[in-house]
């Protein structure tokens, strides 16, 4: 059980967690840190999935959060070859120099 923290603590928290991450995934040119800001963007939702499967005394929201982990871990090894593949191609990871999708 989660301590004696009101609910709404846990929600801002995941607000504030989603939100740098929203901002991040649209300011930020580098794909590694935009990646990253996924992944926390994902852990955001992970929190506010406990926090509800934890005061509604219910094991759902952990089982979504243990989805959520495997499809998070298959991403990351997915996305972090991609980007090896595209450094080793273009020499950078910067999204406005990919240009792969262009005919």
């Amino acid at each position: 059980m989660l301590p004696e923290i009101p609910q709404t603590l846990y929600y801002l928290l995941s607000a504030v967690l989603f939100t740098v991450g929203a901002v991040g995934v649209i300011t930020r040119r580098n794909a590694i840190v935009i990646f990253m800001c996924i992944e926390l963007m994902l852990n955001a939702v992970n929190l506010s999935f406990i926090t509800s499967g934890s005061f509604l005394n219910s094991l759902d929201g952990t089982i979504f959060v243990i989805f959520i982990m495997a499809v998070a871990a298959a991403e990351a090894a997915v996305g972090l070859a991609i980007f090896v593949l595209i450094f080793r191609l273009k020499g950078t990871v910067h999204v406005d120099d990919f240009n792969l999708l262009k005919g």
